[in-house]
């Protein structure tokens, strides 16, 4: 191998921070490192070749964490990673530090140990200047443990280049940007980004088998179909090919689908998925976002708040688990926040607490004029953009007077008045003499958890409901384009008989927000919001800071970003939709 000026001589410009757009200079990164690679012969991306036993760095962790210090194991292994750092201690001694599957391995590069394999010294010295933060290599070895007590492989053959980096892999991002533009580099630089997307995963998981260990079946629903209900929400509309004269539309929740399994004799059911409402983006929503959903037969709005309870409680201590030992970068939730039971408040009557009058019969046709002139009577204001329906109303007043009890601990808002839950069994509440619904939503922070309901099984109530809402869509002057539609398809299910069924529904990447401390639900998906994804998808090419830069920009340029391109007011004021 012989080695070519023209990277040594870029490389030192990698190191210091440069002006403007980086994108000739990462070219110019690019034709260097690639010419370096050719003349070397090492530009080759070879196939796994299998021979020497091969293991995953947390397998040789995990094996070799008892070996005695200045020992050296019988076995031969080959680790495969990425090459995070390369120490050159003299041109006879190299370190590298590897990193795979989340966990890190220093190998430990001593001539001497490599002449038996038949490596020259002019190879070693070669391959030391090649090897470049960001490869990915294979590295044989034995494990040993140095005198600091670091578990190493002490390596014996030269090591081999699987895939090099041809553009430089910086130490650090910050700028928001940049490494939403950049997500690849963003996991592999910064140790949050990926904990987040773990922790995640491990929530599903969680959920999943909490829900298993309950007796529920997972089923798989459609996605696209001529209707979109089970949550007040403004669907995408699209169309098929096979269709030409249908309108078709992406679900906004799989309700209907799941409770029609439940009459088919499915009776603990659940789902896991995409979810998608054409809606605004800000720091707590998406429009595509995954929601979990399941259905229990003969359960009551108290078993739910039960399972509620227990599944929320359990998630924390599972995460703090997880972060204790393995997503460290995540800060530590206070496991106390979560001791139950969760306080509750009924709807109708706290809300008349903290405004000091009451409520207008919410069932009446004149209830919405009826509550604004009382609201304006008693100088209460709810600003424009909460007023245009009587459901979005008292969600406004819900966010303002009941919605601040849960920064303190988590909330159950139960009983909420029935034009706000079309799909949930109603009853005149004692207290009030107010038509309400058998309801809870769960809020943490500030923030909705979890909806709750026990589902409305009568075939002509249930159509009712129906028609009062799609009569908000339809009024003029105060049109509501996310109230539900008739669903005639699914009211002819319930006349086979829907037994008396609690209903729950959570979007998974509020509860990831929760526990992983992170404000803006970008962090919480695999490649940031829908903004993000489409800039990505374009195509553009994106600058990176180069090696050893720290990009300027913090929390505050995406917050703002997408604040300035939040939907309609409306919209998000009206979010309570699991």
């Amino acid at each position: 191998m012989t080695s070519t000026p023209c990277l040594p001589f870029l490389r030192p410009y990698a190191w210091r921070p440069l002006l403007g757009r980086k994108d000739a200079y990462l070219r110019f990164y690019h034709l260097a490192r690639q010419h370096e690679l050719q003349q070397a012969n090492a530009l080759k991306y070879p196939r796994i070749r299998h021979g020497v036993t091969p293991m995953r760095i947390p397998a040789f962790r995990d094996k070799y964490q008892n070996v005695e210090t200045g020992s050296v194991a019988d076995e031969e292994v080959v680790l495969r990673g990425r090459v995070q750092h390369v120490r050159r201690a003299s041109s006879k001694l190299v370190f590298l530090d590897l990193t795979g599957e989340f966990e890190r391995v220093q190998g430990l590069c001593n001539f001497r140990k490599l002449e038996p394999s038949g490596a020259t010294l002019s190879e070693f010295k070669e391959l030391s200047k090649l090897l470049n933060r960001g490869d990915l290599v294979a590295v044989t070895g034995r494990a040993t443990k140095t005198k600091t007590g670091e578990l190493s492989i002490d390596v014996t053959r030269l090591p081999e280049i699987l895939s090099p980096s041809l553009i430089p892999l910086p130490n650090r991002l910050s700028d928001d940007d940049t490494r939403i533009q950049n997500r690849h580099m963003d996991l592999l630089v910064n140790q949050s980004t990926a904990d987040t997307l773990r922790l995640r995963a491990h929530i599903i998981k969680y959920m999943r088998d909490f829900l298993h260990d309950k007796g529920f079946l997972e089923f798989q629903t459609p996605i696209l179909a001529e209707n979109a209900g089970g949550a007040i929400a403004r669907p995408f509309v699209t169309s098929a090919t096979e269709f030409p004269s249908k309108e078709l539309a992406l679900r906004i929740a799989p309700e209907l689908w799941l409770k029609r399994l439940v009459v088919g004799g499915i009776e603990k059911v659940f789902e896991i998925g995409p979810a998608f409402r054409n809606e605004g983006i800000d720091q707590t929503h998406n429009p595509e976002f995954t929601m979990c959903e399941f259905y229990d037969a003969y359960a009551n709005l108290e078993d739910l708040i039960g399972r509620t309870e227990d599944l929320v409680s359990g998630t924390a201590a599972f995460c703090q688990e997880l972060i204790s030992a393995k997503l460290t970068s995540l800060p530590p939730i206070d496991l106390s926040r979560y001791a139950r039971p969760f306080r509750q408040v009924e709807f109708i009557p706290e809300l008349e607490k903290k405004l000091g009058f009451s409520l207008p019969d919410l069932a009446d046709e004149n209830a919405h004029q009826e509550l604004m002139a009382l609201l304006r009577e008693h100088k209460v204001d709810v600003g424009d953009d909460g007023a245009a329906t009587l459901p979005k109303l008292l969600d406004r007043l819900a966010s303002i007077y009941l919605e601040p009890y849960s920064k303190e601990a988590p909330l159950f808002i139960t009983h909420h008045p029935v034009c706000m839950s079309p799909l949930s069994k109603s009853f005149t509440c004692p207290k009030t003499g107010q038509v309400v619904s058998a309801r809870a939503e769960l809020f943490v922070e500030g923030r909705e958890l979890a909806n709750m309901y026990e589902e409305e099984n009568d075939p002509a109530a249930q159509r009712q409901k129906l028609v009062e809402q799609a009569k908000l869509r339809d009024a003029s002057g105060a049109a509501d384009p996310e109230a539900m539609a008739v669903d005639e398809g699914y009211v002819q299910v319930l006349e086979s008989g829907l037994p008396p069924t609690g209903g729950w529904g959570c979007g998974v990447e509020r509860l990831v927000m929760l526990f992983s401390g992170t404000r803006r639900i970008s962090d919480c998906l695999s490649f940031g919001n829908l903004r993000n994804v489409v800039g990505l998808s374009s195509g553009k090419r994106t600058s990176l800071p180069s090696e050893g830069q720290e990009e300027d920009g913090g929390e505050g340029t995406a917050t703002a970003t997408e604040s300035r391109t939040s939907a309609a007011t409306g919209a998000a004021q009206a979010e309570k939709k699991f």
